[in-house]
């Protein structure tokens, strides 16, 4: 009798497609031998190489000088980026790593705007319009900052904007660390296709996990700190200028300070 093929097989058949996904987003054209698929798949910690894909499991291990390591890529054209984001986007909305979330998700909210922008920027997590749409940045926070992008004379479509999760906490709570860092992987699978020039955090939660940091947002303001190879800003998160309107006039100012190093005058 023929034995079960499954059964035969090197890695569990299930993880096969994430694993061979998260190859092609690492700009891979072939696979290696079935035995170095296998050590990799039994021993994901013992991989160190930055030219490897992105993990199909979360690491809870890596050091602040990894996560500032960019996976080193060839240049993409734009058709490649989008197809690695479609390819990163349909992982994103099977992941089940956060129980609470993916059961309480109407669904997951990836990232929108241009693969080739200058510009990401990085919220917190999606809220209850977010979930709705699928779309980050789309309720009353989200309308505060289409404002902003339209005073620094650019559109949303020109950006490219995420979260730290993909998945709308329950009573938009922050986001636990294990959260997280579930979703660490897409967020850093997004930073090394897009590649922006410049990434500014909104909010603490943002910056702190993006950085690896505690200190407020009040102290991480006004200079640039540097992830992947972007200069990063981080400024106060729209829903905070929403309570807090005065503090409008210092976002305002750390987006100067943004475009002049980008070489451009805000009025």
């Amino acid at each position: 009798m023929k034995s079960d093929t499954s059964a035969d097989l090197p890695i569990d058949p299930r993880d096969l497609q994430d694993w061979t996904e998260g190859w092609i987003l690492a700009g891979a054209t072939h696979l290696p031998n079935v035995a170095e698929v296998s050590r990799t798949m039994e021993s994901p910690d013992a991989v160190s190489d930055p030219n490897l894909p992105i993990t199909t499991e979360p690491r809870s291990d890596r050091t602040t000088s990894q996560k500032n390591m960019p996976i080193a890529m060839t240049a993409m054209t734009l058709d490649e980026k989008q197809n690695r984001l479609q390819v990163l986007a349909q992982r994103v909305a099977r992941c089940v790593r956060c129980q609470e979330l993916a059961e309480t998700r109407t669904q997951t909210v990836f990232g929108v705007g241009d693969p080739n922008a200058k510009i990401m920027f990085i919220g917190e997590a999606p809220g209850a319009d977010e979930d709705r749409e699928g779309e980050p940045f789309v309720g009353r926070a989200g309308q505060l900052l289409n404002k902003i992008i339209e005073a620094c004379k650019l559109t949303r479509e020109e950006i490219y904007i995420c979260n730290i999760l993909r998945c709308r906490p329950p009573e938009n709570r922050n986001p636990l660390p294990a959260e997280a860092e579930n979703c660490r992987e897409y967020l850093d699978g997004q930073i090394e296709i897009v590649r922006p020039e410049y990434i500014v955090c909104w909010g603490s939660v943002a910056a702190k996990n993006l950085l690896g940091t505690d200190s407020p947002i009040g102290k991480l303001r006004g200079k640039f700190y540097e992830y992947a190879g972007a200069k990063v800003l981080c400024t106060y998160h729209p829903s905070y200028l929403l309570r807090n309107p005065p503090a409008k006039k210092d976002v305002w100012e750390d987006l100067k300070f943004l475009f002049c190093e980008m070489g451009i005058t805000l009025e």
